[in-house]
């Protein structure tokens, strides 16, 4: 992402204050950028994860918050991070998997700016000035299949209350609920090899799947993923 574009736009007399939720690579870039828009974008600090977002806040809430979401945490730390503070999401990712975007929305992003994109560079800049406006960084056939996907979540919820505790995992934590469900003697160090993620990613993943599911330990686990057919 080129690191020297400087905004087209005049958002206020106050400066748009930016955190930035990336890899050191990464946030390089993205530091470079935010700053050569000053005065109209101000950065406030960056830091590696969502978690360490949240406690470096303080007494100041940054106005948006720019997640990257090719650092180890994913689509599904947006939703704690909505959760927890006022500020507004905008992620960014080089992945062009629509299902990643849409579920980044989902979980409470305001939009997603592809790092691949041509203009990705002035994209991210005019993005934060809309999402701080209150407007979203969606196309409209974003905006279908969220609505579509969303419809398909409120259906399952009405026919079967587990079908309602499943669709409200991510779709990393489904992917570990079924890895761990399929091979029950497997030690947490092999299912996160098989998964390509870290232990401790996977303890994450596995006390939210707990809590979604109303589960205690990896036997209920099992013997959920047994009676909905998630083996």
């Amino acid at each position: 992402m080129p690191t020297q574009t400087k905004p087209m736009f005049k958002v206020s007399d106050q400066p748009i204050l930016v955190m930035l939720v990336a890899l050191p690579l990464v946030a390089w870039g993205l530091e470079r950028l935010v700053e050569s828009a000053q005065p109209d974008l101000r950065l406030m600090g960056s830091v590696s994860s969502v978690a360490d977002s949240l406690s470096s806040m303080g007494q100041r809430t940054p106005d948006v918050v720019v997640v990257d979401l090719d650092g180890e945490q994913g689509a599904e730390s947006l939703g704690l991070l909505h959760s927890k503070t006022s500020a507004r999401i905008l992620a960014v990712t080089g992945s062009p998997h629509e299902v990643l975007h849409d579920e980044a929305v989902i979980a409470g992003a305001r939009g997603v700016v592809n790092k691949r994109d041509v203009d990705a560079a002035q994209n991210l800049l005019k993005a934060i000035e809309k999402v701080h406006r209150g407007e979203i960084w969606i196309d409209r056939n974003a905006t279908s299949r969220i609505f579509l996907e969303l419809v398909r979540r409120r259906s399952s919820q009405v026919q079967h209350p587990e079908k309602q505790k499943i669709a409200s995992l991510t779709r990393r934590e489904l992917q570990a609920l079924t890895t761990l469900a399929s091979d029950p003697g497997s030690s947490s160090r092999e299912v996160a090899e098989k998964l390509f993620i870290s232990e401790n990613t996977l303890r994450n993943h596995v006390t939210s799947i707990y809590s979604k599911l109303g589960l205690a330990n990896r036997v209920d686990l099992y013997a959920f993923a047994q009676r909905n057919g998630l083996t």
